[in-house]
């Protein structure tokens, strides 16, 4: 990389010695543009397609549809920003070095303006449909957890609607009928997913719901769609792997690739502070970074999404860093998978392929209900 030449007061000063130059990629984090972590930007979708990559990043800068705190809209730069490692990293916990095995981009956000619900989902769903439409996985930085629909549903199309499981970690179930009437609020997607058929209700798993809320005609209703939940206190009496195995075996039940959804309020707020609806007594930051490597390192990755990081609320970046973490951990894990010879992008014109003797088995007291109060239907996200 080229320095322009010192003028004589420049060369008087000193400052005209030879200097070595980095390229941004290897620059400090808080230097040069913003992208995650330093990554290519390539937001044209036909560029995208040409480089063939393996995994693009996509913001979903919006949080028209939270229900308590807001802020989720300043989610994506926060999460791209809160990291201090660049360059070529190196993965010890995976032992690999994952963009030196993945072409991995920045394709921007989605053309997201404020006060606008309708328009907001509608410039999600295209943004990371033109992104899927590439072969690319999209990683999907929100936002408020309403944008799992238009993403999902985007996601699904272009692999078929119903051949995508999703593995949602969550305190909340997010299957309101509406929020006060809303039918697009961050309490809704899930329901929405199924109702539409972009999901198939016996393909949706939950892990880490918690809490207060839903009340039990909601849980009933999602028995109902098939759907398949491990509660915080399944975890802590069974563990957290067991658990995950269970979850991994349920969401491929029929379904040939998986689409993950964190919703960063899944954490304990002792640890992940910075999220609209925090909930006391969730995962441990660990769990949940384990958790990903163990489902992206075993099943297909349809896509992911990671929703609800508030950086208004947040203290020292360290929600933001898990969510960062959480992206991290899955592109290193697909990095894994590619050097044992399995295929990361998803190539149209050929089959997506199912892979065989999935991890566990489906319990059968999986869905037990805990006893919740009954009532009317606030919502969480």
């Amino acid at each position: 990389m080229a320095l322009s030449r010192p003028g004589p007061l420049g060369r008087a000063n000193g400052w005209g010695l030879d200097r070595e130059a980095f390229e941004d990629f290897d620059l400090p984090m808080y230097v040069g543009m913003p992208t995650y972590s330093k990554l290519p930007y390539v937001p044209d979708p036909a560029a995208l397609a040409r480089r063939r990559a393996d995994v693009a990043i996509v913001g979903a800068p919006f949080d028209d549809a939270v229900s308590h705190r807001p802020g989720a809209r300043f989610g994506p730069r926060a999460i791209r920003e809160a990291t201090y490692s660049t360059g070529s990293l190196h993965s010890l916990q995976l032992d690999v070095e994952p963009f030196e095995v993945l072409d991995v981009v920045d394709t921007g956000d989605a053309n997201i303006v404020p006060a606008w619900l309708e328009r907001g989902h509608a410039m999600v769903y295209r943004k990371v449909r033109e992104v899927a439409e590439t072969g690319a996985i999209p990683v999907v930085l929100g936002g408020d957890h309403s944008i799992t629909w238009p993403a999902a549903t985007a996601v699904a199309e272009v692999r078929a609607p119903g051949a995508i499981g999703i593995v949602h970690f969550d305190a909340h179930a997010d299957t309101a009928a509406n929020d006060w009437g809303v039918l697009a609020g961050h309490g809704t997607p899930m329901r929405r997913l199924i109702e539409s058929g972009a999901v198939q209700g016996r393909n949706f798993v939950q892990v880490g719901l918690r809490g207060y809320w839903p009340g039990p005609e909601v849980f009933a209703w999602m028995q109902a769609q098939g759907m398949r939940w491990h509660l915080m206190r399944e975890i802590e009496e069974r563990g957290a792997e067991a658990v995950i195995d269970d979850a991994i075996a349920e969401a491929l039940d029929g379904a040939h690739a998986i689409y993950l959804s964190v919703d960063i309020d899944v954490i304990d707020p002792g640890m992940a502070p910075g999220t609209g609806t925090p909930e006391p007594g969730g995962l441990l930051t660990r769990e949940l970074l384990r958790a990903v490597r163990r489902i992206v390192g075993r099943v297909p990755l349809a896509a992911l999404d990671i929703v609800e990081v508030s950086p208004p609320y947040d203290h020292a970046e360290v929600t933001a860093m898990a969510a960062h973490r959480v992206a991290l951990e899955a592109i290193s894990a697909l990095a894994v998978r590619k050097l044992a010879g399995d295929a990361v992008r998803h190539e149209r014109s050929g089959e997506v392929p199912v892979p065989a003797g999935p991890v566990g088995s489906a319990r059968p007291d999986s869905n037990i209900l805990e006893s919740s109060p009954a009532g009317g239907e606030p919502v969480a996200g």
